[in-house]
């Protein structure tokens, strides 16, 4: 029986489920579980943005769009996959690790057997894959040196990049050039070093998310032998590069309007400023020891992932807003 209510659940937070509960979803509640797809919004908003950059500059094509969202959300959504399958012969997930607190690992926690998991892995790379190939069909092999990033992004993400220090470093490329520049060049056929530009902020916005979820773990990276960005750079220092981080956002978003490439309707991004101003406090200090009586149930162990996140989703949604706005300003001739 189909559980819609779950679906909107999985794509809102990522649930905590028992065995019990797992075994009575249907498949696509366990997909949305598996591949942690309230995440996959942030890849959503860089299509999205790519989409509405392609329509202000009076190129965008609707087919063209819809396979380079698809082929995006299933890569990252294979990714997600691939990093529990990596980390739970790795044995990073291993004797309740950081990871399976805050949410369900389904080959970990014995939910899903091997098999299964390589079948969702299967079946989700190649719905991704042959999105990619029909785009390289219809835009020309150029569009295929696009689908190797991806595909190299998707398989190398976790090891080795995530344990040497470079997995922020690929969130950065991947959800800002390569989604948002890509996709705008697959849609249109052209470069712009606007579109780049304006790819940053929500690059940036994802890169908080992951630059707060490894400080959270940082001590359990470190003990497993993990050394990403936080890892490295220290507890501190990566809550002063996360702070950064956010209001490099809203710096770019000024840039971009002071230069004139959008009107001042992408301001809208001040709207997500009381959630800036909340991240920027956690930041400032250490992690607490033990969540706040006020903190909302079954998110900790996460803290400073959680006001990152919270802060992402609001400003990409401002962001979309935004460029919403300023396409149907300029359309119209009101800006």
């Amino acid at each position: 029986m189909l559980n819609v209510s779950m679906w909107a659940k999985a794509v809102n937070v990522i649930p905590r489920v028992t065995a019990e509960e797992w075994n009575a979803l249907d498949v696509v509640s366990r997909w949305l579980i598996a591949t942690r797809s309230a995440v996959l919004v942030m890849t959503f908003n860089s299509a999205a943005i790519a989409g509405l950059l392609a329509a202000r500059d009076g190129m965008f094509d609707g087919v063209l769009w819809t396979l380079v969202t698809l082929g995006l959300l299933f890569a990252h959504a294979t990714n997600n996959l691939v990093n529990d399958i990596t980390d739970h012969f790795k044995g990073v997930d291993k004797d309740n690790y950081f990871r399976t607190q805050y949410g369900p690992q389904p080959l970990e926690n014995g939910l899903m057997s091997k098999g299964e998991i390589y079948t969702y892995t299967a079946v989700t790379g190649l719905i991704a894959l042959a999105a990619g190939l029909a785009l390289v069909a219809m835009r020309g092999e150029q569009t295929m040196w696009l689908l190797a990033s991806g595909i190299f992004f998707v398989l190398f993400y976790t090891w080795p990049l995530k344990y040497i220090g470079m997995g922020e470093v690929a969130v950065i490329l991947v959800w800002g050039p390569l989604m948002v520049g890509g996709g705008y060049y697959v849609i249109t056929g052209q470069i712009s070093s606007a579109v780049l530009i304006a790819s940053l902020p929500v690059a940036l916005a994802a890169t908080t998310v992951l630059f707060g979820k490894h400080t959270d773990k940082l001590d359990a990276d470190a003990a497993k032998g993990i050394r990403t960005m936080p890892v490295l750079l220290g507890e501190r220092n990566s809550r002063r590069a996360t702070i950064a981080m956010l209001t490099l956002q809203y710096l770019l978003v000024f840039w971009l309007v002071a230069r004139g490439d959008f009107s001042w309707l992408l301001l809208s991004v001040l709207v997500a400023a009381p959630y800036y101003v909340r991240a920027v406090r956690a930041f400032s200090h250490p992690r607490p020891a033990s969540p706040p009586a006020e903190y909302p149930p079954n998110i900790w162990p996460l803290w400073y992932a959680a006001f990152a996140f919270s802060h992402t989703r609001r400003f990409g949604a401002l962001f979309l807003l935004g460029l919403a706005l300023d396409v149907a300003a300029h359309r119209f001739g009101l800006v």
